[in-house]
C-alpha cells in the first residue's frame, strides 16, 4: 500500500495542492499578487506542456510561447464570433491548438535535437512577425477582425462567475489543475510507457511494436493543447494579449527555465511558472531589474546541467529520499553478530556452540523436529568397568 500511494502522490497531490493555494492565498494576498499567481499558474500549465515534449519523449520544442499566443488569439477570435460560453470556448481553443500542433509535428516526425528546437524556433520567430502586422483580434471586421484603430491590449470577456480578480483566479486554477490531471493520466498510462520507450530509443520502440508516429503526434498534440487553454485563459486576465508577450527570446527563456525547474515533473511545472512570473515580481518590488533574471537564469541552467540533472525539484526529491533512509537505518536497532555456524551448530572454528549438540537442536532434538537423539556408542572396554 505504501508504494501505491507514493506512485499516485503526484497524481493526487499536485491537485491538492492546487487547490490548497486558491482557498489560502486570496484572503492573505492583494490584488496584484492574485493577478501574478494567476499568471503563474497559466504558465505552469505551459512548461507541463513543454515538459512531456522534452522531459519524456525527447523532442525538443521551442515553439510553445507561440502555441500559447495562438491559444489566445483563436479564444479572442472566436468569442468574437459565435458568443460561446466560457467551458466551451476552453476546450475548443484546445482542440484548434492541439490540431496546430499535429500539424507541426507532421514535418518535425524526421526531425530530432538541435535541428527540431531550431525549427520550432523560427516558427515562434515568423508567427511573432506575423502578430506584430496582424495583431489580435480587437472587434474589428474580416477574418482577422483587427481594428487598427483600437490599440491596447486585448481582453478575453470574462464569464459572469468569474468576473472579479479572485473568482478568475479560482477559476484558471481549477482548469490548470484539471490540465495536470489529463497530463498525469497520460504519463502513468500506455502512452507513458511508449514515450519511455521512444526516449531511450525508437529503434528499440519500434521492435517492442510501438508506434512510433503515433505517440510523438499524440504528445504533440497533448502538449499543444494544453498550451492552448492556458493562452486562453490568459486572453482572460487582467493583463490581456499584447504581442509584445510573444517574442521568440520568451521561448528560450521558458526552455532555460523549465529545465532548471525539473523537466518531466508536475512539481517542476509548478516551480518553472513560479519563477517565469512570481520572480519578476518580487524582483520589481525591491527595486531590482527583471533583466538580472536573465543572468540567474542562466547561472542556474549551468548549475542544474552539471550538478543537477534533475532539476532542482529531481534533487530535492533525490536528498529527501536519502535523508529518509539514512533515518530509517539510524532508527533500527543495532544486534551484535554471533559466530557463523552452521545448520549442526557447528561453527567455523569447528568448535561446537554451547547447549548444541553435534546433529541436534538448542533443545536436544534432531533439526526435522523429531525430538529423539541417539545415545551415543558405548565401547566393550567401558562395559567392563
Amino acid at each position: 500500500m505504501l508504494a501505491i500511494s507514493k506512485r499516485a502522490w503526484p497524481t493526487v497531490g499536485v491537485p491538492l495542492v492546487v487547490a490548497a493555494a486558491g482557498l489560502v492565498l486570496p484572503p492573505v494576498v492583494g490584488r496584484y499578487w492574485i493577478q501574478v499567481l494567476t499568471a503563474a499558474a497559466i504558465y505552469a500549465v505551459v512548461a507541463l506542456g513543454l515538459g512531456i515534449l522534452y522531459g519524456r519523449v525527447g523532442l525538443v520544442s521551442m515553439g510553445q510561447i507561440a502555441i500559447l499566443a495562438v491559444g489566445g488569439w483563436t479564444a479572442v477570435r472566436l468569442e468574437q464570433a459565435f458568443a460561446l460560453p466560457f467551458p466551451i470556448l476552453l476546450l475548443a481553443t484546445g482542440l484548434v491548438t492541439g490540431a496546430v500542433g499535429v500539424l507541426i509535428g507532421l514535418p518535425a516526425l524526421r526531425l530530432s535535437g538541435l535541428h527540431l528546437a531550431l525549427v520550432t524556433l523560427m516558427l515562434a520567430a515568423a508567427l511573432a512577425i506575423v502578430l506584430t502586422n496582424a495583431g489580435f483580434p480587437n472587434g474589428g471586421t474580416g477574418f482577422l477582425g483587427h481594428d487598427p484603430l483600437r490599440p491596447g491590449n486585448v481582453v478575453l470577456p470574462r464569464p459572469a462567475w468569474a468576473a472579479s480578480d479572485t473568482a478568475y483566479y479560482w477559476c484558471t486554477l481549477l482548469v490548470c489543475a484539471l490540465m495536470f490531471v489529463l497530463a498525469l493520466a497520460h504519463l502513468h498510462g500506455r502512452p507513458g510507457r511508449a514515450w519511455a520507450a521512444i526516449r531511450q530509443s525508437e529503434p528499440a520502440a519500434t521492435a517492442a511494436g510501438v508506434n512510433v508516429t503515433l505517440y510523438k503526434l499524440l504528445a504533440f498534440g497533448l502538449a499543444c493543447f494544453m498550451t492552448g487553454v492556458a493562452g486562453c485563459l490568459l486572453a482572460g486576465s487582467s493583463g490581456g494579449l499584447s504581442v509584445y508577450q510573444f517574442a521568440p527570446q520568451e521561448s528560450i527563456s521558458l526552455l532555460a527555465v523549465v529545465l532548471m525547474a525539473g523537466m518531466g515533473s508536475p512539481w517542476g511545472a509548478v516551480l518553472a511558472g513560479i519563477l517565469m512570473k512570481v520572480m519578476p515580481a518580487v524582483l520589481d518590488r525591491i527595486g531590482v531589474s527583471s533583466s538580472f533574471l536573465l543572468i540567474l537564469f542562466g547561472a542556474g541552467l549551468v548549475q542544474t546541467m552539471v550538478m543537477s540533472p534533475g532539476g532542482i525539484t529531481g534533487q530535492l526529491v533525490h536528498d529527501l529520499g536519502r535523508r529518509s533512509r539514512r533515518q530509517r537505518h539510524a532508527e533500527r536497532p543495532e544486534v551484535t553478530p554471533g559466530p557463523a555456524q552452521d545448520s549442526d551448530g557447528i561453527t567455523a572454528s569447528g568448535k561446537p556452540v554451547a547447549g548444541i549438540r553435534a546433529g541436534g537442536d538448542a533443545h536436544g532434538g534432531r533439526p526435522d523436529g523429531s525430538g529423539t537423539v541417539q545415545p551415543p556408542a558405548v565401547s566393550s572396554r567401558q562395559e567392563a568397568q
